[in-house]
């Protein structure tokens, strides 16, 4: 058993130990507060010594009914409905239990064993209540505490997009991968920049399908074009960029797995590489004003297929940027570099999620296993900016502080309403072909330069 593991433990153990002390404080209110009503406020006639000696044979009872049914097996976090019968039962069973005392102890010598009918009653409602409503009301707390900004330790930011929306508003935009999760939050804020025209690229037709249904119904209908074509054809996409004179190209398909693409590294080349390649010489063919490859920080020193491919696709488009300083084009070319988006489909947080909701272990590759994340909206709003800057560049984000994997697993888990390591397991795997323990996002004054935009630099080269 690990450190943590046992800490675990540890806590799940204490944390049980005052929901029992809770329970009998509520038990104990619910109790006196049945004397006082049944009784007009007025001193038992067998007095309060007698009385305080009844209601620890009554919070015995209502602890043992809930521990018979199950109910300090429920997590107060995840409280439910369905769970609600269960807590009744066992309070009803304690009223019964204690109802059956009375009639088999009718000595009134016995009276601080077994309390009156009345109170039996009264105390059944009103802890019954209390029981329940500490409950929801901890569910409620830490559901408005569940945040996922809340997972990376910062909260989330926000930043001044005016000038992002002046470049954009009026204009016909492209956006490849336009049904993922990065390209789908690209298309909503290009929309809400005022852009004239969405050229939405998408191969996946259920991709495109979601994208295209949710900007109509918010009202965008009017500047959206869906278009099912894979980037890889050229042809197609040759005609695309010949019928709508796009001045701005958001490149953001990709494959971005690095385990998918270490096995498939033709593939990744081919998606990953040669199209931006080609998209690339149709922007400056058919000119368009700023292109803009969505990259990533794996191509930073890169040690998988994916880094790598990345890498090339960004000396592609340096390499035009270049050739335009020998023979005059119009098209700009430009990369931003980030890390892990969070909740991104096919990440590591819908895995986590799904494993959770499952109740199934979690798998981590590395105990000392770190990312950079940050939020979709954050990582778009920061494209978007680099985007409307006329450097011919490598832009990386400042993506903060770099997030354990294994914290976000444990946070995940917590977030979720269980107890990490108790209810859910923390499994390592080993490290996979062509991951790193640590990714290498620099923004220090070695490696890139400050421009006047929060958290966007300028790779040096």
């Amino acid at each position: 058993m690990t450190n943590r593991s046992r800490k675990a433990w540890a806590l799940f153990f204490a944390t049980r130990l005052v929901g029992l002390v809770v329970d009998i404080g509520v038990i104990g209110l619910a109790y006196l507060a049945a004397f006082a009503l049944r009784l007009d406020f007025q001193t038992p006639v067998w007095g309060w010594r007698a009385t305080a000696q009844s209601y620890g044979v009554v919070c015995a009872v209502h602890i043992a009914s809930l521990l018979a049914t199950g109910c300090y097996k429920l997590t107060w976090r995840r409280i439910r409905g369905s769970e609600l019968p269960r807590y009744i039962g066992a309070m009803a069973l304690a009223c019964a239990v204690l109802t059956l005392m009375r009639v088999l102890l009718p000595d009134v010598a016995l009276a601080h064993i077994r309390p009156p009918y009345s109170v039996t009653i009264i105390s059944f409602f009103l802890g019954t209540i209390g029981i329940i409503l500490v409950r929801v009301l901890w569910r409620v707390y830490w559901t408005s505490r569940v945040r996922d900004d809340a997972l990376l330790e910062r909260g989330e930011k926000h930043f001044d997009n005016s000038a992002a929306a002046r470049f954009l508003s009026g204009r016909t935009v492209m956006v490849t991968g336009a049904g993922g999760s990065i390209g789908s939050e690209i298309v909503r804020q290009v929309a809400e920049a005022g852009a004239k025209r969405i050229l939405m690229v998408e191969r996946g037709e259920n991709a495109l399908y979601e994208i295209d249904r949710r900007m109509r119904s918010e009202g965008h209908a009017e500047t959206l074009v869906p278009l099912m074509i894979d980037v890889n054809d050229r042809a197609k996409m040759e005609s695309v960029f010949a019928a709508e004179s796009p001045s701005v190209v958001l490149h953001a398909a990709a494959y971005k797995h690095v385990p998918m693409v270490e096995m498939n590294p033709e593939e990744g080349w081919r998606n990953n590489t040669e199209a931006t390649k080609a998209l690339a010489e149709l922007s400056a063919m058919h000119g368009v004003e700023r292109f803009v490859l969505i990259s990533t920080d794996k191509a930073v020193n890169p040690v998988s297929v994916m880094g790598k491919t990345k890498l090339a696709a960004e000396q592609a488009i340096m390499a035009m940027n270049n050739d335009a300083n020998r023979r005059p084009q119009t098209t700009s070319f430009c990369a931003v570099r980030f890390g892990n988006v969070f909740g991104s489909s096919g990440s590591v947080v819908p895995l986590f999620r799904e494993l959770i909701a499952a109740k199934k272990p979690i798998t981590v590759t590395h105990p000392d296993m770190k990312r950079y994340f940050m939020t979709i909206r954050e990582a778009v709003s920061l494209v978007l900016q680099a985007a409307s800057r006329s450097e011919r560049a490598i832009y990386t984000l400042d993506m903060g502080e770099p997030v354990r994997i294994l914290d976000l697993a444990e946070g995940m888990i917590s977030q979720a309403g269980y107890r990490p390591y108790v209810d859910i397991p923390i499994v390592f795997t080993g490290i996979r072909p062509g991951e790193k323990l640590f990714e290498e996002i620099d923004v220090s004054e070695k490696s890139a330069y400050r421009t006047d935009m929060a958290k966007i630099y300028i790779t040096k080269l």
